[in-house]
Parts: C-alpha cells; structure tokens; sequence
C-alpha cells in the first residue's frame, strides 16, 4: 500500500510527487487526455506517461476514465467508448483497476391525480444498471481488469439525493453485488461520501472490504451546531476536507483495509477542502481572507502525514 493523489497525465504533476515522497498516482481525467477515444494512436502517450511515472518512483493505481452518467441515454455511447478504451489502455500498462460513475437513470414520476413529480426510486433501475455494466465488466475481466464504482452522490450538499449515481447508497451496493455474477465489479471506495451520510466507514468497511478495489482518501466534517439549527440540507453542514482536517478515523480504516485483503494505495482527493485548496484571487460575495492563496499542495501533504503512520512501508522504500 503507498500514498499518492489523484491527478491528469502532467508530467509536472509527476516530478511534484516524487520530490515530496509519494509512492502513487490515480490517472484522472482519462476521457480528455490523448490516450482517450477518438485518438486510435494512444500507445505512444499512454507509454510514456507509464514511463515517466515509474522513473520516479511512482506507481499508476487506477485509471479514473469518467465521472459523469453513463446511463443517460446522450453519453451511453461516448462513456462506453471510454471505458472500453480505458480498459485497453489498463491492460497494456498492467493497471488494474478502471474507475469511474456507475450513472443513474434520472426518471420523473408524474402521479395521475395531479401533485408534484418525484424521483422514482434508483431501485427501479437496477436491470438498466446491469444491462449496460455487465458486459463492460466482461470485457475488463477477460483484459485482468477490475471495474470499481465511486460512491459519489453528486448531489447538493454532499448527500445521495437527487444525484446522478445509483452507487452513492450503501443499500445499492448490496442490490448489485447480489444481482450480478461478475466479481470484477466493485468500489472506488471514499469514507467521506459515508460520512457525509451519517454512515460509519469502520463499519462499511467491514462489511464491504472484499469489493473495494480502491480508495480515495478523503475526508469529511459534520457541523453539529449547524445541522441542529439548519437541519442536513443546508451549506456547511457536511464539509468534504483533506485526511487529518475531519472525523474519519483513519488508523482503523487502514487496519481494516489490510484485514480486508485490500491490495491497492491511498490517493488522497483534493480540491475540495473550505481551506486547503487553491482559491480564485477574487470571489463573489463578502471579501475572504483567503482569497488568492494557493493552499492544495499544502493540505496534500498534510493528509501524506496523517495516513504515513498507518501505512507499511514496502521493503527498501524510503518515501518520507
């Protein structure tokens, strides 16, 4: 297991986390880089990328290929372009897993007597699920690659309501796990999402640990006072922050990681910290004191220093 983030095919991006001691990368943003369809000549960039990582000591965790909705009948064609592609590109670089969002079917329930539409329940769709993921993860598994589903709701404040990915609910996993017969379909698992769910990762991880496949290492902040005076759907209720800056424990979501049989790294997701992360000079509203700060590598490596005592060190490494 090593410690790296999640970032695009920049070679900058690579010489940052070897000088400052990380041992591993997740491949984002695959759908815009040239190794993506429609460009048929992708070894070349996909080679040299792989190259330049391993000259630094780094190791390529995961493929992100795309985070948007496969489900949704205009990106069907484009998002299983992309995976079957991310797949190819997995195989020929010897990465093992290729992540992303499972999508959603977003269906409208208008009732006959009148009253407001709702969501029908992503339940529902479970077979539309399965009738586009399974022969993708077919596919991958004939390739030795393994498919894992982010549990992202991508929703307003950070909760699984009204999103666009049926594998933000716990209770989803358990249906799809059920229903299909592929073992290569699992969990781009990231104890914030459940956090912000009032669901304990400790405890999730227990349950789920054989169909993790790999971790974003990102945490989470609940605001009690501001829950019991706004209540869950409000702004800064659930906060997403960098490891060390939350509530997850991370000691025992390492043990139970390992216990697990987990067989990947930690890469750590940023971005979206209220305070370590890169801020715009200029931001609507009050003026804010961090304003024009550049805080993102800052809290990158503070969550290297949080995880780093958890973490075993691979025989002969030397990455503090």
């Amino acid at each position: 297991m090593r410690i790296g983030f999640l970032t695009d095919a920049r070679l900058t991006q690579l010489e940052w986390a070897r000088q400052n001691g990380f041992g591993s990368l997740e491949w984002m943003a695959f759908e815009r880089s040239a190794a993506a369809p429609p460009n048929a000549d992708w070894k070349p960039f996909a080679e040299e990328f792989a190259a330049a990582a391993r000259e630094r000591g780094l190791r390529l965790s995961a493929i992100g290929a795309l985070y948007r909705n496969p489900l949704d009948p205009a990106q069907t064609e484009h998002a299983r372009a992309v995976f079957h592609r991310a797949i190819e590109v997995a195989a020929h670089l010897g990465v093992h897993t290729v992540a992303g969002f499972a999508g959603a079917v977003i269906e409208l329930e208008i009732h006959p007597r009148g009253g407001n539409p709702v969501y029908r329940p992503f339940e529902n769709h479970l077979p539309e699920l399965l009738r586009f993921w399974e022969p993708i993860a077919r596919r991958a598994a004939d390739h030795g690659v393994r498919i894992a589903f982010e549990n992202c709701p991508m929703a307003a404040y950070h909760l699984p309501v009204m999103g666009f990915n049926m594998m933000a609910q716990p209770a989803l996993w358990e249906r799809l796990f059920n229903a299909t017969r592929c073992e290569n379909i699992g969990l781009e698992w990231d104890p914030s999402h459940l956090i912000c769910q009032w669901i304990d990762p400790v405890a999730n991880l227990r349950r789920f640990g054989a169909r993790i496949f790999h971790v974003h290492a990102k945490d989470a902040f609940i605001n009690r006072p501001l829950l019991e005076r706004y209540g869950l759907c409000h702004p800064g209720v659930a906060e997403h922050r960098f490891p060390g800056l939350g509530q997850a424990n991370w000691a025992e979501i390492v043990h139970g990681l390992l216990r697990a049989g987990y067989d990947s790294d930690l890469n750590i997701e940023g971005w979206h910290d209220p305070v370590f992360r890169d801020h715009p000079d200029a931001l609507p509203g009050p003026a804010n004191p961090l304003a024009g700060k550049h805080l993102e590598a800052a809290g990158l490596l503070i969550a290297k220093r949080t995880l780093e005592p958890f973490v075993p060190q691979e025989p002969g490494a030397d990455r503090t």
